[in-house]
């Protein structure tokens, strides 16, 4: 059982991450997980504890923090106002599970309705071939259904929050831009996306199309170089169906909207 405390709220829940069977290693050889933090709200900037260590100080919306390396277990997180001691918390989630031998990204963004959630995503390592690079376009925005373009054609069509796109591609820079799906009314971009042989690039299109906050949020995952006559294993082709890691739990969904401290940020803008 996941418990939440919230300043001047109690809510209890269970936040289970699983769905990650493929991707962990057997339970007596677990490797650790890297997790990254992708803060797509903005607002409120935190100061993140884990176990009781500052491990992300003065974390500040539009960022991305990590990887950190976590062995597969229970972690106590506790989030405050940068600087404030860590009784003065804004949020605590006691005991939440972390897999073995994963690469995460948890991504605290604004749903399809604008309310703030948090969303984990598995992301994909396997490797690529020579020359190429993997693209992975992630909807986390307040906004509906977008096409994502490359030089002005539609790349990734239809994708919608919190889904994603995702296509291993030649290595190279490209123009990238987002539209309303099956219109040509651009809400993002253009920006230039230098996809190095090797990497996988995410982006992340968050913030609110009504309260005229969307920007992008880049990662990169290096090291995804295929070993001299191996064979990759990444995923050719297009791929606009992903889903996220779901999260299990009584009132889960409830909690998360908290995640944060963004709350009364999300009342304020209806």
């Amino acid at each position: 059982m996941r418990t939440l405390h919230l300043h001047r709220a109690a809510v209890v829940g269970a936040v289970t991450l699983i769905g990650l069977g493929a991707a962990a290693t057997p339970a007596f050889a677990e490797a650790d997980s890297k997790v990254s933090v992708v803060h797509g709200i903005p607002g409120q900037a935190v100061d993140v504890y884990v176990n009781g260590e500052k491990t992300i100080p003065d974390f500040q919306p539009g960022k991305v923090a990590g990887p950190l390396d976590l062995p597969a277990g229970q972690y106590d997180i506790v989030l405050t106002k940068p600087g404030d001691p860590i009784g003065s918390a804004l949020l605590t989630v006691n005991d939440a599970e972390v897999p073995g031998g994963a690469n995460l990204s948890l991504v605290a963004h604004l749903s399809a309705d604008g309310k703030p959630v948090l969303t984990p995503f598995a992301n994909d390592t396997g490797k690529l071939a020579a020359g190429k690079a993997r693209l992975i376009v992630r909807h986390t925005a307040a906004a509906p259904a977008v096409d994502v373009r490359a030089g002005g054609q539609p790349v990734f069509e239809g994708v919608t929050n919190p889904k994603e796109g995702k296509a291993d591609v030649d290595a190279g820079s490209v123009s990238a831009d987002v539209v309303l799906a099956g219109t040509q009314t651009r809400v993002l971009g253009p920006a230039d996306l230098d996809l190095k042989e090797g990497t996988a690039t995410i982006v992340y299109a968050v913030g609110s199309a009504e309260g005229k906050t969307l920007d992008i949020v880049a990662q990169t995952i290096d090291g995804l170089h295929s070993a001299p006559g191996g064979v990759p294993s990444g995923n050719g082709g297009f791929a606009d169906q992903g889903t996220p890691i779901a999260w299990y739990g009584a009132g889960a969904v409830g909690i998360l909207l908290a995640m944060f401290g963004l709350t009364r940020l999300a009342s304020r803008r209806r």
